[in-house]
């Protein structure tokens, strides 16, 4: 890893190495500019780390979730998570606020463990208030981002098909990859769900089915937030670094925790400073570009650290809107027993860990006409089959055996695994006034010396009202299985999704926005940030693949700006 000595002036400095921070320094690296890369976590490959073959059995606590790894021993986060030993926020789990903010202190950051669902915005989610007359238009349009939904899509490798449906784009042909076969739980919600005018078609996720740039095919083994030693899967650690540091233009500098942005007596930016997280002594990195990716949050903290008699209320926040229109995604869930379900023979259910199969929101007229007590519409994820089981597989089975135990306890397992089947939903957050991010008033610090953030959060009554009507659709779906509901989660809380945007929303008026269209700040203009913080909205699909493809969008026009000399 090089020291920022070796190179005192690099063209473009990037912070954070995930879907935005990878993407950047993919696209910019190719375009023959020189980066610099600063990750504040540690260094990590998941080729070598991975452990995609042990079983549950070869783990502490048989792979069970801790404290601080919460989806299990083998997740591929590291030193990460809600929350992050000497890293205090205030307003987290518990307060008034309850906001869970994930963080992922490693190279490559949340793509080592994202869940892969990889859907396009479309064009009712890039213009909602001119839709609805809620929340923000976005400054540009679905067929502004198109060309690049279609490069990403190309490049990381999506499964998925074209289904021609409303305001749930279809990629041109020969882009998707082969979607994987339903399996047979999927093909009996589908079923059940085609009379009720609910469709399930197949998801799209960033995982090979056919081998491309000599990557592996998936090979249907194991969970993919372990990570991926194939590359099979899409990791910035995997797809994108790699390449970009092939071309000879990109250095990175792990366990470089970014305190702010600098600036010259002109206003513009001239690199960053930095904490050695080994030494805990600063470092300042310079170059002609700083570009910002290291979450919607952590990069509104950085600019909001970023205080000078010029910017007195930090960096590029002269709108007043660094930190504001915080949005997660809406989540609730519903469990249920199927008996369809029980005593299925041993089959073969190859493919993917996960669903093969989603549902995209299905009511755009009826919400159009006001028929419905919420805006904006939610996907549907679905979870079931007789896969390698884990610790928790068979809690509360004992509501169905009747206190049996011993050779008819074994019996019992083998007829209910697999009966059992959850629906998640996924929905569209609008921006409000009450959901943002500051820093503390207390002046409290981090073990880096750091002032933290504080976090503010309530839904609207939008959000409420459709995490109820996924309830009571979870509910109409199981009964209509023949099954019984056996639990239910009416909403998470914000940030429990891990699907953080906005804080720095771009928009056409800089009295209004931070950001314009290409992610560029009004203010200093040779700042960019291309994480999740420039989104307005929140759309009901999963954000990671428009942030890459945003993100290489705003890296082409920066980099043809670069080449006209306007960053000197």
């Amino acid at each position: 890893m090089a020291n920022p000595k070796t190179q005192k002036r690099y063209d473009v400095i990037i912070v954070g190495s995930g879907a935005a921070g990878g993407m950047s320094a993919y696209v910019l690296a190719h375009h023959g500019i020189k980066v610099l890369m600063l990750e504040a976590g540690r260094d990590y490959d998941p080729v070598k780390e991975t452990p995609m073959f042990q079983t549950p059995k070869d783990a502490p606590l048989r792979g069970a979730g801790t404290d601080d790894k919460p989806f299990g021993y083998y997740d591929a986060t590291v030193d990460g998570g809600w929350q992050v030993p000497g890293e205090p926020y205030e307003g987290g789990p518990g307060t008034k606020a309850d906001f869970w903010w994930w963080r992922a202190r490693m190279l490559g950051g949340r793509t080592n463990h994202w869940g892969r669902i990889s859907l396009r915005m479309g064009p009712y989610d890039f213009k909602p208030r001119s839709r609805d007359g809620l929340g923000i238009d976005w400054p540009m349009t679905y067929d502004d981002v198109s060309p690049y939904y279609d490069k990403t899509e190309k490049l990381v490798g999506i499964f998925g098909s074209r289904e021609g449906l409303e305001n749930t784009p279809d990629s041109p042909p020969g882009v998707l990859q082969p979607p994987p076969k339903m399996r047979g739980w999927e093909l009996l919600v589908r079923k059940t769900c085609k009379p009720m005018g609910i469709p399930v078609v197949p998801i799209h996720k960033a995982i090979l089915t056919q081998p491309i740039n000599g990557r592996s095919k998936c090979l249907y083994a194991t969970l993919c937030g372990r990570g991926c030693s194939v590359r099979a899967n899409f990791q910035s650690t995997t797809v994108l670094l790699p390449p970009a540091q092939a071309t000879g233009n990109l250095d990175i500098i792990t366990d470089a925790m970014v305190r702010e942005v600098n600036i010259n007596k002109d206003g513009q930016a001239t690199g960053v400073t930095f904490v050695d997280r080994t030494t805990l002594k600063d470092v300042e990195a310079k170059a002609r570009v700083v570009i910002l990716c290291a979450s919607g949050c952590s990069s509104a903290r950085i600019l909001l650290n970023s205080k000078s008699n010029m910017f007195p209320d930090g960096l590029a926040n002269s709108s007043g809107l660094v930190g504001r229109y915080l949005m997660d995604t809406v989540g609730a869930h519903v469990s249920g027993q199927v008996p369809a379900l029980e005593n299925v023979p041993a089959h073969n259910e190859e493919g993917v860990t996960s669903a093969h199969s989603y549902v995209p929101w299905w009511l755009y007229k009826e919400q159009l006409a006001g028929k419905l007590d919420f805006a904006r519409g939610y996907h549907i994820e679905m979870g079931s089959g007789r896969m390698m089981p884990g610790m928790g597989s068979f809690h509360g089975l004992e509501h169905y055996t009747e206190g049996t135990y011993g050779k008819q306890f074994k019996k019992d397992a083998r007829r209910y695994y697999g009966s059992f089947i959850g629906f998640s939903g996924r929905g569209e957050m609008i921006p409000n006034e009450d959901c943002y991010c500051e820093i503390d008033p207390s002046g409290k610090k981090d073990k880096y010396g750091i002032p933290v953030l504080k976090f503010h959060w309530k839904f609207s009554k939008h959000e409420i009202n459709q995490a109820k009507h996924m309830v009571s659709t979870f509910k109409e779906i199981i009964d209509a299985m023949g099954g019984r509901v056996t639990g239910e989660k009416p909403i998470y809380p914000g940030g429990a999704i891990i699907h953080e945007v906005g804080t720095t929303c771009m928009g056409d008026d800089k009295t209004k926005s931070v950001l314009n269209q290409y992610c560029q700040s009004w203010d200093v203009p040779n700042l960019f940030v291309t994480d999740g913080g420039p989104f307005v909205s929140n759309a009901d699909k999963n954000p990671t693949l428009s942030i890459m493809s945003i993100a290489w969008r705003a890296c082409d026009y920066l980099a043809s700006e670069m080449k006209k000399g306007t960053f000197g």
